[in-house]
């Protein structure tokens, strides 16, 4: 059974968070309609269902145009993974995402997410087993950017094929904000 602490860099990432977007708020003081037009939200949905098979998710995201580079934001996430007779997984929890842009058509990302699983299995025997436990990774990625989407590759630095719920570092992405 994993079990990780809630990551240090998380909490400095909120710090820095904290301080970006209380300075821009203070400024809406004086511009209130400013802070809603550098918003932007987006996510994603996912629908797998096979022979005895069903993976549900739901990640709705909000990203803040700090200025035509730069972006930060947090997303959640939600997920529902059955495998009939075999086991079924809840899946919760966040990232914060920063993301850069060099020049309007390449994108990089910094992404640190945290979920938590729980699992119940279904031993040989018949017998329910369950892990329940909390996963970190730290995805940095690059893009191309064609208006409110990007593609690309994501690599999770913290991966570990030991202990890391994805069988692979290297993830495909697709990121769409309005």
């Amino acid at each position: 059974m994993k079990k990780i602490a809630f990551f240090t860099p998380l909490k400095v990432i909120c710090v820095v968070c904290l301080f970006l977007f209380t300075k821009s708020m203070y400024s809406q003081l004086s511009n209130s309609n400013n802070f809603g037009k550098k918003m932007q939200y987006g996510g994603g949905v996912g629908l797998n269902f096979g022979s005895g098979f069903t993976d549900i998710s739901l990640s709705p995201s909000a990203i803040y145009n700090i200025n035509p580079y730069f972006a930060m934001g947090a997303s959640a996430q939600f997920g529902y993974i059955k495998a009939r007779n075999n086991y079924e997984t809840y899946t919760y929890g966040g990232s914060l995402i920063a993301l850069a842009n060099p020049i309007p058509q390449i994108q990089l990302s910094a992404e640190l997410e945290q979920l938590r699983f729980n699992t119940e299995y279904r031993t040989f025997t018949g017998n329910l087993a369950s892990d329940n436990f909390w996963n970190t990774a730290l995805y940095l990625g690059a893009g191309y950017r064609a208006n409110h989407v990007t593609i690309g590759v994501r690599y999770d630095v913290l991966h570990d094929d030991n202990k890391s719920i994805y069988s692979e570092a290297f993830m495909p992405f697709v990121r769409v904000y309005f």
